[in-house]
């Protein structure tokens, strides 16, 4: 005779005082209910138990971020652009409380360099669409080679390298002849339609680096350049590729691993020791600008433009690359440095 649980009991002892025994539905004497009722609890008394100690389980605290005095520095900014010989712009966003300040934030500005993160963004989305592969092999022909940053204008013309090379030394180096091989691959309308899809209607490459006559827009090539964008839409794309919704995840965290390793250390992070940084500067006579997602013990993005600057000299104590230097100290300053965990 099967038994039940501590108690022991059985069905026969349950019910030997009923006459029909465990054939059919009895009919209850109050012996029988009392035995139930003693059944009852003895099941019933480890599930309460199981029962109130998940309940009582304590749920995971959730992370807390510590928050800037962003009145302060908002202080600190507008004074900085204030006494700036030139114009300049910022948006500075914390991905992870919220906070967000801007000054000239929906103002374009020439971008330099700073364009060819939109360009890198558009040769993922392509990768990822399977119109082109990081593997796919450029050639480098002596019309493909322009001066300014780089070391590609100094190869010999036939030396061949991959997709994916051209694109770090367009990023860590700020190639110029990577930057063009790799606009004429993708086109440079395409480099529009996937900043316009990602609502940045603002921000646009005009031509290829020192190659004005390629140029798809003139009259804006040649009042902005290489590039335009505005503070909010460039800080807008950083926050994108941060979140893993630039093009994607895997693509996203693949790009701001380049970003990692820029070797332009002179504007935003020149008084930052230690500050890991996904980043990306640009440079001309009268123009200074850098965009960088900083690790803290939050994630911050901050993009400060710089357009007709006075001081236009090649020095690495020239006015606008200090005033920007002074600013990402201040940024970075406004939250604690506990460094992000690498996604």
């Amino acid at each position: 005779m099967k038994k039940f649980g501590v108690w022991g009991v059985g069905c026969g002892e349950l019910l030997r005082d009923v006459p029909s025994g465990c054939g059919h539905t009895p009919h209850p004497t109050p012996r029988l209910a009392a035995r139930l009722a003693l059944l009852l609890l003895a099941f019933a008394g480890p599930l309460s138990c199981a029962s109130a100690q998940t309940s009582g389980k304590a749920a995971p605290t959730p992370r807390t971020f510590a928050r800037a005095d962003t009145a302060r520095l908002r202080r600190t900014l507008d004074s900085l652009a204030a006494a700036h010989h030139g114009v300049t712009g910022y948006a500075v966003e914390n991905l992870d409380t919220g906070e967000r300040l801007a000054l000239r934030g929906d103002e374009t500005f020439p971008t330099a360099s700073l364009i060819k993160v939109p360009i890198l963004v558009t040769v993922y989305d392509l990768v990822g669409k399977g119109t082109l592969s990081l593997d796919d092999p450029l050639t480098v022909l002596k019309i493909d080679q322009v001066p300014g940053d780089g070391t590609l204008q100094f190869m010999h013309p036939g030396f061949t390298l991959t997709v994916r090379d051209a694109a770090w030394l367009m990023i860590t180096t700020s190639d110029n002849t990577a930057t063009n091989l790799l606009l004429d691959r993708i086109v440079i309308r395409r480099v529009w339609d996937k900043m316009e899809a990602l609502g940045l209607k603002h921000t646009k490459v005009h031509s290829k680096t020192f190659l004005r006559a390629s140029s798809v827009a003139m009259d804006s090539s040649v009042k902005y350049g290489l590039g335009v964008t505005t503070p909010n839409e460039m800080a807008t794309l950083f926050a994108l590729l941060a979140r893993g919704k630039a093009v994607g995840p895997a693509a996203d965290s693949a790009m701001l691993d380049v970003l990692e390793h820029n070797q332009d250390a002179t504007l935003l992070q020149r008084y930052l020791d230690g500050v890991r940084a996904a980043h990306k500067t640009g440079a001309t006579d009268a123009v200074r600008t850098e965009c960088s997602l900083f690790y803290l013990q939050s994630r911050v993005v901050a993009c400060v433009l710089t357009k007709e600057n006075v001081d236009q000299r090649w020095l690495l104590d020239n006015e606008p690359q200090l005033t920007l230097a002074r600013m990402g100290q201040a940024i970075v300053g406004a939250w604690p440095k506990g460094e992000e965990p690498k996604p």
